[in-house]
């Protein structure tokens, strides 16, 4: 029997009223396991409205009272990790352990969250001029609005509201209609420990429930990840409109490999960063940089990796790498193999033909692996979310961070070396917003911020951390002046005030 994901609004499960529902499909079968309701633009005004209403009294909300619920959410998320990383698994596809480990990383931010009272402190200077007092505090936008994809339909969402709501926030989420339920399980535990109702609401939809966000005139900001296109777009329109944006985009993230490095650990770190949940995140190391004459020695190294991993279904205990999460991303992610040696890469590896006994419907493909490939093919410029790494020959190191740089991307990349001024100089030159040095995929800890520069990138702020306290509230600052009881009143100064 199908399940039905409906909405989330005003503390409570809404049934859809649009009409629409999108399909959702199990990818390690590729059967339709779910409906979800796609919201209509009066759906999530009703949503917007109750977050606005909510926040009448949450925005003004002691500090103790927010963090005492969100340590109570922490707690509950925590008991509840197997039976999200299970509604991960069902209806994006990766094997369990990646979907418990997303979690993981999702819960550093509810914790940061938790500890919000220190992130709001604000600042007093004292007696600026006589008897002058100036101080500098920190309050909520109102309602906010987060847009999610589909490759970690928990974590990102993690990543978003907690911190809102956290600030003082309230908040609108719009997850990805291909892995619903995983979002309304957060809302719910969110309920249980004692959110009032409004203040976090989720709404599924697509294009419709998107612009409806983008251009609603109570949603103060809007805080999104997927694409670059998409990206650019929703910065564009919901600036437009007036609203504070942080649009995370694609990713080609390279993997410059020197001379000295320790080629068994950089093919170690290659194969786990490209083929790691089946090389759907922005963060996968998608182009390896063999500098000088390694080049054979690494490539030989990766194959022998690759081709030992497992693929299965995230159920299974035994797999390492799960199916794809639609059919239809499935044949575009095959279409640069299948066109990569035309355009003058050696195919080392095709997973195109990869099946599954007992699972023949289901959305697989295979570790694929392109070597010499050309920096104008289409399998190194487009962001191909799927297991296929391509590795590109340099000379020098100077022509491979001229390659690095030359990318319109720059989320993520790693160097691997033995040399700490080599490492040194390349975090320094490299054009990126988050950089490893012996490390694959540095996506950095809560209590630091996440994001890329140029294409991976649309706005000022990065995502978590110190930039996502300060994206999620808005300065104001307060000059105050008290005259002493004894001060006689010395009639009207028509001066500019003075620092004396």
């Amino acid at each position: 029997m199908t399940k039905t994901v409906n909405h989330w609004i005003g503390g409570k499960t809404v049934e859809g009223a649009s009409g629409d529902w999108g399909p959702v499909t199990d990818p390690a079968t590729g059967a339709i396991t779910t409906r979800v309701a796609l919201a209509s633009a009066e759906e999530v005004a009703t949503a917007v409205a109750r977050a606005k209403e909510a926040f009448t009294t949450w925005g003004t909300s002691s500090l103790a009272q927010r963090t005492s619920i969100l340590f109570r959410y922490r707690a509950l998320l925590d008991s509840h990790r197997e039976e999200i990383a299970a509604l991960i698994t069902a209806e994006h596809g990766k094997v369990h352990s990646d979907a418990l480990g997303e979690v993981a990383r999702g819960l550093e931010i509810v914790e940061l969250a938790c500890g919000i009272t220190t992130q709001l402190k604000g600042e007093l200077s004292t007696q600026v001029s006589s008897r002058v007092d100036v101080a500098a505090i920190r309050q909520p936008l109102g309602v906010v609005a987060g847009i999610t994809p589909f490759n970690f339909p928990a974590m990102v969402p993690m990543w978003m509201f907690p911190l809102a709501i956290a600030c003082g926030n309230t908040f609108v989420l719009k997850p990805s209609e291909k892995d619903p339920s995983a979002s309304m399980l957060l809302a719910e535990l969110a309920s249980e420990a004692g959110l009032p109702d409004g203040v976090l609401n989720v709404v599924h939809g697509d294009k419709v429930a998107v612009e409806a966000l983008l251009t609603h005139p109570d949603v103060a900001a809007v805080s999104f990840v997927g694409s670059t296109p998409i990206a650019r777009s929703i910065h564009t329109t919901a600036s437009a409109h007036g609203k504070r944006v942080q649009a995370l985009g694609g990713a080609k993230n390279h993997m410059l490999v020197l001379p000295d490095a320790d080629l068994d650990a950089a093919a170690d770190a290659a194969v786990s960063a490209a083929y790691g949940s089946a090389g759907e995140r922005c963060m996968a190391i998608s182009a390896v940089v063999a500098v000088g004459a390694i080049g054979d020695a690494l490539v030989e190294k990766i194959r022998e990796r690759a081709e030992k991993i497992v693929i299965g279904p995230g159920t299974d205990p035994a797999s390492e790498m799960g199916p794809l999460i639609t059919k239809a991303h499935r044949d575009k992610v095959a279409s640069y193999v299948t066109g990569a040696a035309a355009q003058g890469a050696e195919v080392v590896l095709d997973g195109t033909g990869h099946t599954v006994p007992g699972y023949e419907e289901g959305h697989w493909i295979g570790i694929s692996l392109l070597d010499k490939v050309s920096t104008d093919s289409d399998a190194y410029r487009d962001e191909i979310f799927g297991p296929v790494l391509c590795v590109l020959r340099a000379e020098t190191y100077e022509e491979g961070v001229a390659l690095i740089n030359a990318s319109p991307f720059g989320n993520g990349t790693a160097v691997f070396t033995r040399d700490g001024g080599a490492a040194r100089r390349f975090q320094l030159e490299v054009q990126a917003g988050m950089v490893g040095v012996n490390v694959p995929i540095p996506v950095p800890v809560g209590y630091h911020s996440f994001g890329g520069w140029k294409d991976s990138l649309f706005g000022d702020h990065h995502i978590y951390g110190n930039d996502g306290v300060h994206f999620y509230t808005r300065g104001k600052v307060v000059t105050t002046r008290w005259p002493d009881p004894s001060e006689p009143h010395g009639g009207v100064d028509l001066g500019f005030p003075r620092n004396d």
